[in-house]
């Protein structure tokens, strides 16, 4: 009952009961074995705002909870990169607090209780002037959040590699693609090392502006650092690449991640099959779905989307009737536009009995569609009153 617990406690306080260290370190240790590491934290602030402060076993606690959360190391690198040198627990404890609050879009949370930090000397003066850069970058007051960096520059503080990333990540999402990309390049003439993320984020900002070509020389000097992209980030190159008709350029990049330890998604996936249909290969949409197989990776009601309409446009009709017909399965929503497709592709083919066929099997599996525009060529050959079919095919 630990929402009851800590709601207890709330209900203490307010009423003028002070509750000791022990008590809250006792309650975030039973909740932290049990692996609700939300609450934890949700714990951790509000003893902070109720200006009961951490002990060294509080501190324990909490970096127990960051490695079940599989943060620890993020944060260490993160303020490693800030700091310059390896920080004490109590002040990763700290840092990843305020880093959390900022996520969740609580600035003026964050800043009151960054201020009582640094009156208690529990973060650095440079942890502090970059989480106070990062909240007015979240905001999207870059001005503001560059006169701080350069107040910060001025007290003797040295540049880091997380607030050039914030930057960048701002730039990105507002469209100053060039502005970001200069950025990165400052970083390499300053001897920052970007993390992980700011590649993630020019990739993804180049491939969305449309400099595709800057997207994947960016794709591959994080793989010449050892680093490989996010899912999101690669796989808005990929649209883009297979958009101008470029997908071998994607395929050959995805099959040099892999080699390096990346994981595809689905939707990496679906985008290259549907690229390789705009072409109409066949054979590499069925390498692609062999692959998939063969990894173990879940192929969802996105990818047999994809690839059903693929094999489609490709002529492959019985390929994809065969794999229409894996969607039988209850995690698989039944979708009538791929029964449409079919119909449709069978139709240009002239094979009228494969129509009826396959539009018989939809209707036994209670699913309704609009057929017209395919003409008044199949209406003849339906079922049912001529007046119900109404045609609409895209």
């Amino acid at each position: 009952m630990f929402e009851v617990g800590f709601d207890v406690c709330c209900y203490l306080e307010e009423r003028g009961f002070s509750l000791s260290l022990a008590t809250f370190n006792t309650l975030i240790n039973v909740i932290q074995k049990s692996d609700r590491n939300p609450l934890v934290w949700r714990i951790y602030e509000h003893m902070m705002k109720r200006r009961t402060y951490p002990s060294e076993a509080t501190t324990r606690i909490m970096i127990d909870s960051l490695c079940k959360e599989g943060k620890l190391q993020m944060f260490v690198d993160m303020l490693d990169r800030i700091h310059g040198k390896r920080c004490a627990p109590s002040v990763i404890v700290n840092a990843s607090l305020l880093h959390r609050i900022l996520e969740e879009g609580r600035i003026d949370d964050a800043m009151v209780l960054l201020k009582r930090m640094l009156q208690k000397n529990m973060v650095f003066d440079t942890i502090a002037y970059s989480m106070i850069i990062y909240s007015k970058v979240m905001v999207g007051d870059l001005d503001s959040a560059w006169k701080v960096h350069e107040e910060m520059l001025k007290r003797g503080f040295n540049e880091n590699s997380f607030v050039h990333t914030k930057f960048i990540g701002a730039y990105c999402r507002t469209g100053r693609v060039e502005e970001a990309k200069n950025l990165m390049e400052d970083m390499g003439n300053k001897g920052l090392k970007p993390f992980a993320e700011t590649y993630d984020l020019l990739i993804e900002g180049l491939a969305k502006s449309g400099r595709v070509d800057e997207s994947l020389s960016c794709c591959k000097k994080m793989l010449d650092t050892g680093l490989s992209p996010k899912c999101f980030a690669f796989n808005e190159m990929v649209a883009k690449l297979c958009e101008m008709g470029n997908v071998k350029q994607a395929d050959e990049m995805l099959t040099l991640l892999l080699d390096n330890g990346f994981s595809p998604d689905e939707a990496t996936y679906s985008l290259l099959i549907s690229g390789y249909a705009r072409e109409g290969h066949g054979d590499e949409v069925l390498k692609l779905y062999y692959e998939m197989k063969h990894r173990g990776l879940p192929c969802g009601s996105m990818f047999f989307t994809s690839l059903v309409s693929s094999l489609c446009r490709c002529g492959k009709l019985s390929e994809a009737e065969k794999y229409l017909r894996h969607m039988d399965s209850p995690s698989l929503p039944e979708n009538a536009n791929l029964y449409k497709v079919l119909i449709t592709s069978y139709l240009e083919r002239g094979d009228r009995g494969k129509c009826l066929q396959i539009y018989n099997e939809m209707e036994s599996k209670g699913l309704k569609l609009s057929l017209s525009g395919i003409s008044n060529e199949l209406a003849q050959f339906l079922p049912g009153p001529k007046e119900s079919v109404n045609i609409d095919i895209c």
